[in-house]
């Protein structure tokens, strides 16, 4: 799930929980479940920096995947649920992998007229150097969150992992707007597998516009995640 644009550290400890990747034929069907000390979404605590339960299942069949996620927020304003609905396409070019997918971001709860349902695209690509990772990220809602007419993050991401149950990984966000309110974002963090399907996260995030507010300040999360 990464979400969601491989987007959080959830994604690492998922994919570490995981363990190797082995080829089978046929639909295949996951489920991911966890708790955080923040939901941190691009730099930006979703839960006011208090802890999130979240939770998803996933569906691929060859290269295509499909998948569901919900998590709790809170937003000062009544909105208790956040609920993605995903759907793409992964193909590769040489070493490269490429994942193509749509989101629906969806909120329950929320104010009458809020406009927070929102549609998002991505294209991300990655490449393999040995036990390191290079990735970067394009995601664009024509329409996005709050009514704003439309809004972009780009992201460049690396990975380490000197062993199979242990990745060092970092990212840098460019998130923007059409108008105002435009930030940049970064986070670094470790994600440790402890067993076949429990990962841990620590990651510390950031953002350069801490004047936005507190959500926008530097903060460390937690999160541990099981995948089965």
């Amino acid at each position: 799930m990464d979400r969601r644009q491989l987007r959080s550290a959830f994604a690492v400890a998922a994919i570490l929980a995981a363990g190797p990747a082995v080829a089978q034929e046929g639909p295949e069907v996951s489920f991911n479940v966890g708790v955080a000390t923040d939901y941190v979404f691009r730099g930006v605590s979703q839960t006011d920096e208090d802890p999130q339960v979240f939770g998803g299942v996933d569906a691929t069949a060859g290269q295509f995947y499909v998948g569901a996620w919900a998590s709790n927020v809170d937003y000062g304003d009544g909105t208790d649920l956040e609920y993605d609905l995903y759907a793409g396409y992964t193909p590769t070019i040489g070493a490269v992998s490429l994942d193509f997918g749509v989101y629906f971001f969806g909120y329950v709860d929320a104010p009458t007229g809020a406009d927070y349902d929102y549609v998002e695209l991505q294209a991300t690509a990655s490449l393999p150097l040995g036990p390191a990772t290079l990735g970067a990220g394009v995601y664009h809602a024509p329409d996005s969150y709050g009514g704003v007419d439309h809004s972009t993050y780009v992201e460049i991401n690396g990975a380490y992992s000197p062993r199979d149950n242990i990745s060092f990984s970092a990212a840098l966000g460019r998130q923007t707007f059409d108008g105002p309110g435009d930030y940049t974002t970064w986070n670094i963090g470790v994600g440790y597998r402890l067993t076949e399907t429990l990962g841990l996260d620590l990651r510390y995030h950031d953002t350069d516009r801490h004047r936005f507010g507190e959500t926008y300040g530097s903060r460390v999360a937690a999160s541990l995640t099981a995948t089965f």
